[in-house]
This record gives C-alpha cells, structure tokens and sequence, in this order.
C-alpha cells in the first residue's frame, strides 16, 4: 500500500509540473511573438492560439496515451519504427514535405507543421528497448549487440541529415548511445565510437560551409556581427538586461525584431530577459523535478523494456533541454 501512495505521489508530481511549465511556455509564446505574429499576420494572438491548441490536444493525447499497456508498443516496435521511417523518406519528397527555414523536414497541414523527426526518435528508442530487453547480454559483443543498433541508428540520422536537421539527428544519436550505455555498452567500445563520431561530426560541418561559419561565429560571434554571430549575439543582449528579476512581463526589447524567431529556439532567452535569473531558477527547478520524477519511474519499472522505455524518452528530454539551454547562452554553436 505504502508503495502505492508512493508511486501515485510521484506521478501526481510528475502530472502538475509538466502542466505548469507547458501552461507557462503557452504564456510565453504569446509574450515572445505577438510583436511578429501582429507584423506578419495582423493577429498578435496568432502563434498563442496556435500554441494554446497543441496544449489541448496534447493534454488530450496525454490522457488517452496513459491509458495504453506500453507492452503493446514492444508488441509493435518493429512496424512503429518502419513507419516513422517512411515518414522521414516521404517528407524529403517536394510536395509532400515543406521547407521551413531551410530544412524540409515539416508536414504543412494549413499554418500547422508536424515534424516526423519526432516521431522518429519515440520509434528508435522503443525499438531499441525491445532489441535490449530481448538480448540483456548483447552489449558484451560489438558485431552481434551493438553493431545492428548503431547502423540502424546511423542509417536513421542519414535520413534525417538530408533535411537536413543537424540539432534533430544529433539528439536522436545521443539518446540511443545513452540507453546503450545504461544496458552495459563497454567502455573501450563506447570511446572508439566516441572518437568515430567525433570524426563524422566534423565531417559534417566541413561539408557544409554554413556549419563551419557557425563554429567560427561561436569562438568570436563579433567576427560577423550581422551574419553567423547575429542570434548569439541577440540572445546575450537579451538575456543580460534581465538582471535577478527581469524587465516584468511582456517588457522584452528584443522580441521587437532584434532576435530572430524568439517564440521558438530563443524563448528561453525571452523568458530570461523579462523573468530574469530567479524566473531561470523556477523553470530550471521544474525541468529538474520532471527528470527527477521520470527517473525514478523508470528505476521502479519492474521489466527491463519498461525500464529502457523510460529511461530513453528521459534521457532525450534531458539531452535536448541541456542541448537548447547551452546553445542558447551560447555554451555550444547553434545547430542547423
């Protein structure tokens, strides 16, 4: 009994949090965009509307997921991942897929945009749950364990490079090499890997000039001010001024056409600015109780796929929070 009140306490927690911290980015995004959204479309409430109904249905969906046996999904895993896969090959295809900021990686269905990069990453991680559930040992031999998941990994990551989304595949890659490492993956294995994808990541931005503008617009974003270095350069103007307690609500100056798409990648910048270091701290504390809570759910899973299941979605929300947070206070160059 005691376990149960225990296991409920924690998902309650768990529940209030994610809806706090969503309600407030619904908030946020009307904060961040009604100058944009009113020069653009002459409706300051268009991307809050927007935003307002994902929380709806997402609130809706939540509701109907919880009610699945997640042991269906290792039923399934094999045709979920075969589907997202498809979707992730029909979305490189002109007049299916649309281009939004340089990457066709959207779905346009009106002012709406699914991107199934997304679903990508739900259907690798439950299909590498269900590959290391069935072979608990397989991390002890390369060729026959880790070699099948790493390729379809890399071969998914291709795919999704061709959109391309470097921010995306990058996460996708992490999160599966972290699920391996919590199933046993060997340390001298995950170092030559490591080094291989150090090599393949900088291929990556040799390939591609404006990746390398990008790292040198890191190290020195001044060397070209209006060019590489104009968002990092905007965030940090943004999020200095906010102080310990932020200009107030709504207060933001560089939402006012200075910091590109602030309602997107560089909210958290907004929210810096107009909530200041103690609005960072509250939304920090409540990043870090969802993890907290997740964790410890997946720790209390009684069935290994359950417990990589768990685990592995954490761990991609982990990743790509830190991932947004560091490139945003400009700890790592910004992806593309």
């Amino acid at each position: 009994m005691g376990d149960i009140m225990k296991n409920r306490r924690v998902e309650l927690t768990l529940l209030i949090s994610v809806i706090i911290i969503s309600l407030f980015g619904v908030i946020m995004i009307y904060s961040s965009s009604y100058v944009w959204a009113e020069y653009k479309y002459n409706d300051p409430y268009k991307y809050l509307k927007n935003q307002a109904l994902f929380f709806i249905i997402g609130i809706i969906l939540m509701n109907i997921v919880s009610k699945i046996d997640y042991k269906k999904y290792f039923k399934y895993s094999n045709k979920i991942l075969l589907v997202c896969v498809v979707l992730l090959i029909l979305v490189l295809i002109p007049g299916i897929g649309t281009v939004r900021n340089g990457s066709r990686s959207w779905f346009g269905i009106g002012s709406f945009g699914i991107q199934p990069s997304e679903f990508a990453k739900l259907g690798l991680i439950i299909f590498t749950s269900k590959y290391l559930s069935n072979n608990p040992n397989c991390m002890k031999n390369f060729k026959k364990g880790v070699l099948p998941i790493l390729l379809i990994t890399i071969g998914i990551f291709g795919i999704i490079m061709l959109q391309p989304d470097f921010g995306t595949g990058t996460i996708l890659v992490m999160t599966i090499i972290g699920l391996l490492f919590v199933a046993g993956l060997n340390i001298k294995i995950f170092l030559k890997f490591g080094i291989v994808a150090v090599v393949g990541v900088v291929a990556l931005i040799l390939v591609a000039p404006y990746r390398l503008k990008r790292i040198l617009s890191f190290l020195d974003p001044w060397s070209d001010p209006l060019g590489s270095g104009f968002q990092i350069i905007q965030s940090l103007y943004s999020i200095g001024p906010g102080g310990l307690f932020g200009l107030g609500f709504g207060n933001s100056i560089q939402k006012h056409f200075y910091l590109p798409e602030p309602q997107t990648d560089f909210i958290f910048s907004i929210i810096s600015e107009e909530f200041g270091f103690m609005g960072i701290i509250i939304i920090t504390f409540l990043f870090i109780i969802i993890f907290y809570n997740c964790l410890k759910i997946s720790m209390k899973c009684n069935d290994l796929f359950g417990k990589y299941l768990s685990f592995g979605i954490t761990f991609g929300l982990i990743f790509q929070t830190i991932l947004n947070l560091s490139v945003v206070v400009g700890l790592i160059p910004v992806t593309g």
